[in-house]
């Protein structure tokens, strides 16, 4: 109330305020003029208050069982003995700029991912590539795995050495011939929203991007950095270019083809 301190009230507890006068709660402060309410020393009881309950383990039971009977692959849910369960998902890779991977290293094995094996760490050489634009990876989790792992895991199996913070999942919706996108936070679990939806991909469905977080303040990146930017953007520049002239290049091959074709009919 006196600093006008505000945060997410995901991020409430974990907040750790250097109060220096405990006993001078009393702001002269409107309640309007902050997102949190003045001398709220118990914000974040009042938050997990709000919270609905965590479903029972007969609760999960049920909805599994209901999951698993819409299923028609074999991608089928397990409830396991302590009550966590694992299934799959799968996401949808649209990413719009590189990715910088290890050069010159072979692709990943079933060995090396067996023994956890990191071989971007074998080279310190990197180089940016293109994913695929929309590929899907299929990835087998358990009702514990958060956003956050899974951006990790994905990251890892394209051996992509980028800061996860450059991407973020989001999930997909659709309703009334619309699509929805909305950003899942770190903490969430997708699994359970996988669950919750059913297996039908169309209801629901994640998708990972670039993490877009609004203005980009170019003060705060190093001149390498803003030089690599500028080949990266030079590179997108060229290769967009290159789309075109083989676009219109297709366009007058086809015309020249036509004319040739028409050429002594009559009319």
């Amino acid at each position: 109330a006196d600093c006008r301190y505000t945060c997410h009230q995901e991020c409430r507890s974990l907040i750790q305020l250097d109060c220096r006068r405990p006993g001078q709660c009393q702001s002269q402060l409107s309640p309007e003029s902050t997102l949190l309410p003045p001398c709220s020393q118990n914000a974040a009881q009042t938050v997990q208050e709000e919270k609905p309950e965590p479903p029972t383990v007969q609760e999960i039971k049920q909805k599994i069982e209901k999951y698993n009977a819409k299923v028609t692959n074999c991608l089928l849910m397990k409830l396991n003995d302590d009550g966590t369960y694992t299934g799959f998902i799968k996401v949808h890779l649209k990413l719009r700029r590189p990715v910088t991977v290890p050069a010159g290293i072979r692709p990943q094995s079933i060995y090396d991912a067996l023994k956890e094996v990191n071989l971007a760490e074998m080279t310190d050489k990197r180089t940016s590539f293109y994913l695929p634009l929309d590929a899907i990876k299929q990835l087998h989790i358990s009702s514990t795995t958060t956003v956050g792992e899974v951006i990790q895991g994905l990251l890892k199996k394209f051996m992509v050495v980028d800061n996860p913070q450059k991407f973020a999942l989001f999930k997909e919706m659709r309703k009334d011939g619309q699509v929805l996108l909305q950003k899942l936070p770190l903490t969430e679990y997708p699994l359970y929203l996988r669950l919750l939806a059913g297996p039908d991909t169309d209801v629901l469905s994640f998708v990972l991007k670039e993490n877009e977080t609004g203005e980009v303040e170019w003060d705060a990146f190093s001149i390498p950095e803003l030089q690599n930017f500028l080949m990266i953007l030079d590179k997108e520049e060229k290769h967009k270019i290159q789309q075109v002239h083989r676009k219109y290049e297709r366009f007058k091959q086809r015309l020249q083809q036509t004319l040739k074709e028409a050429r002594g009919k009559p009319g």
